[in-house]
């Protein structure tokens, strides 16, 4: 029974795994293929040699994971699952606070270009080519993303998401009383809430299915006992959460006219004149959803498996947010 329970926790692992290392090779190619102008693994039929490469970099990927597992089996499904969980919560929380230093720094240039203002504080070369979206997303806005991802490793306790969703009510409220009290009105304004909205709806949706805080409409759920909400869940990852993720993954990032490739490495923006130049970021939200929901429902499928097999830890209780 030991025999057949250890394999079936390497069997599960390796699977997880894997297709957290699918994930990576994938996020590797795309980058090969949009940015640096490689051919992509469907290439291969016209036999390049970096085609051929970015294809064997998922066997490589799938191999590297089952040696890890292989070369640590007395790890636990629980075990891996804290430690899954713990690298999307802080990716997470570097990405809220990204957004928050982009979208402040980008609504404070376009309130000074539409005023007029940036030619006269940072000179008339540097004003137009803040007005030129490759420039600003370069200069402006990637800087920036780094410096989001270094403020939420080094403050790691400080929940960025109840803040950034304080400051979209905040940012609703400017504009109610700048247009009901001053009669002004810009499109940066309405673009800061649509961008900070957006992010926080689909950077949370990780953090939430991690503290199982999703809806679940469902009658027969919270009858079940721990081991049998454990299978459900366990299928209902592989069936649904994880195939959800990679459809939206593959149809993004299908080619170079994708509907997230496409705006995300051209940097897109939007048609509204003076409006901020976020776009293209707020089509990698979708991507960004994409990679943390499909890393925590690996974690999630961990624990869910731990449940069927009655191990101890993890949620004892249903959640209560069953419907």
């Amino acid at each position: 029974m030991g025999s057949t329970t250890g394999r079936a926790t390497v069997a599960v692992r390796a699977l997880g795994w894997s297709v957290i290392a699918v994930l990576a090779a994938f996020l590797v190619n795309s980058g090969l293929s949009f940015v640096a102008g490689w051919p992509g693994s469907a290439a291969v039929a016209g036999g390049t040699g970096r085609a051929w490469l970015q294809l064997l970099l998922y066997p490589a990927a799938i191999l590297v994971a089952l040696v890890h597992v292989l070369r640590s089996r007395e790890v636990s499904l629980r075990h891996d699952s804290a430690r899954i969980a713990q690298f999307v919560s802080w990716l997470v929380r570097c990405g809220f606070f990204a957004v928050l230093l982009v979208g402040i720094v980008d609504a404070a240039l376009s309130f000074l270009r539409v005023e007029g203002w940036l030619p006269r504080l940072l000179g008339e070369t540097l004003a137009t080519d803040l007005g030129r979206p490759h420039y600003r997303g370069a200069v402006v806005h990637l800087p920036l993303l780094v410096a989001g991802f270094v403020v939420g490793t080094l403050v790691r306790r400080t929940p960025a998401f109840h803040w950034l969703a304080l400051l979209v009510v905040v940012a609703e409220l400017l504009i109610v009383f700048a247009r009901f009290v001053f009669s002004y009105e810009q499109a940066f304004m309405a673009d800061l809430v649509r961008f900070w909205y957006g992010a926080l709806f689909l950077f949370a949706s990780a953090r939430t299915l991690a503290e199982e805080g999703h809806v679940r409409v469902d009658v027969f759920y919270m009858r079940m006992d721990r081991r049998q909400r454990g299978a459900i869940n366990a299928i209902g990852t592989i069936l649904l959460g994880m195939s959800f993720c990679w459809t939206i993954l593959l149809v993004g990032f299908a080619n170079r006219s994708a509907v997230i490739a496409s705006p995300l490495f051209n940097f897109e923006i939007s048609q509204s004149g003076f409006g901020m130049y976020v776009k293209y970021l707020m089509a990698g939200f979708l991507a960004f959803f994409a990679v943390t929901m499909l890393l925590q429902f690996v974690a999630y499928l961990f624990d869910a498996v731990a449940d069927w097999r009655g191990e101890p830890g993890g949620h004892s209780q249903p959640s209560a947010h069953v419907a």
